[in-house]
């Protein structure tokens, strides 16, 4: 896992287009972006009560103009660029007031976007004013560095896990960050879009496995620093703020640096798996010719060939082809279709012969 020699787990103060530009080329595996959103508010809100809203009134969410947050964007955006692996994405986070020029200048340089996520916020800020629905969402854009990029890390799998069995779509309901987790000043948010954890810990369980690099180039109080060191990744962040790096390098420390067995944070994908064939079944004597293998239910049943087909009413084919023969459908997956009577004469997926032949043969 080269990083170009980069030090790991760091937090750089500067400006992040400066910083970058000191990077190595394609040094890091994953960027996680929450830039200025460009709030353009004209006046201050107050509640109902008359008490002042904490808005986002900082120095570095003020530009001068759209074109002077779009250039800013499209400099930061082609640094993250540079930096990233050809097989690493990048995630961008954003409200209406700029995720959707964001989301031009993304594909303006080359990106291409494979989701967009929304993240639904479960106890959002109301509307005091009454003159707007709520505003209960963030974007975020997910994307790699090209159309052309095949290789890209998704672990589709542990999501499902994670969303008990099912698979996890592209709306996350999440808190907003509150309570203990919300770091404070003098009883005051530290700082004003602070990310919850929780949010985080999706993106990096999505799309990066245990050691990989992540850069964060508006690091703010370091919640994604903090999530990495959970995950056991690494983080190089960036960030102007002496007083947000001094909050988030002690947030950071006070992490306990325990060990955690590897099979505990291991995610291995089916794609990740050596391709195993289905005649290698049958010529290491985990099938036999002749074998009778059934769909689900048991309502057809298919003759293993010599030659690694099936025969299914006369037509010989791949397990996959049959198997969408036998489903009626345009395709199905035959390892997990096809089942063979094992010991006991319980029925079990061929799938588990092929995890038996990996384990046989492929260590």
């Amino acid at each position: 896992m080269d990083t170009g020699g980069l030090r790991r787990n760091q937090i750089i103060q500067g400006d992040c287009v400066e910083v970058m530009h000191d990077l190595p080329d394609h040094s890091v595996d994953l960027v996680f972006a929450d830039p200025p959103y460009n709030l353009q508010l004209q006046k201050q809100l107050y509640r109902p009560n008359q008490t002042l809203v904490d808005a986002v009134t900082d120095d570095w969410d003020h530009f001068a103009s759209f074109e002077s947050y779009d250039d800013f964007s499209r400099r930061w955006l082609s640094e993250c660029r540079r930096v990233l692996k050809d097989s690493g994405t990048i995630w961008v986070i954003g409200t209406y007031h700029n995720i959707f020029r964001l989301g031009t200048i993304m594909l303006d340089l080359g990106f291409w976007v494979l989701n967009d996520l929304v993240w639904h916020k479960t106890n959002p800020m109301p509307n005091f004013r009454g003159t707007r629905f709520t505003n209960a969402t963030e974007t975020l854009i997910w994307a790699k560095k090209s159309a052309e990029q095949k290789k890209y890390t998704f672990n589709y799998r542990a999501m499902k896990n994670f969303n008990d069995g099912k698979q996890m779509q592209n709306v996350w309901r999440i808190p907003l960050c509150i309570g203990a987790e919300r770091i404070k000043v003098d009883g005051k948010k530290a700082h004003p879009t602070q990310k919850p954890e929780a949010l985080l810990y999706r993106v990096i369980l999505a799309s990066t496995r245990p050691g990989d690099l992540i850069l964060d180039p508006f690091f703010g109080v370091g919640t994604t620093g903090a999530v990495a060191k959970k995950l056991k990744r690494g983080f190089i962040g960036i960030e102007q703020d002496a007083g947000y790096i001094a909050l988030a390098r002690q947030r950071i420390a006070a992490l306990p640096d325990e060990q955690v067995l590897p099979e505990a944070l291991e995610i291995v994908s089916k794609r990740d798996l050596p391709r195993v064939p289905f005649s290698r079944l049958i010529e290491s004597g985990l099938v036999r010719p002749g074998q009778k293998l059934y769909a689900p239910g048991k309502q057809a049943s298919a003759t293993v060939k010599a030659d690694g087909h099936l025969l299914l009413n006369g037509t010989s084919g791949s397990i996959h082809q049959l198997a969408a023969q036998a489903a009626g459908k345009v395709s199905q997956n035959g390892w997990d279709y096809w089942h063979y009577r094992a010991a006991g004469g319980k029925m079990e997926k061929i799938d588990t012969l092929r995890a038996r032949y990996r384990e046989m043969n492929l260590g």
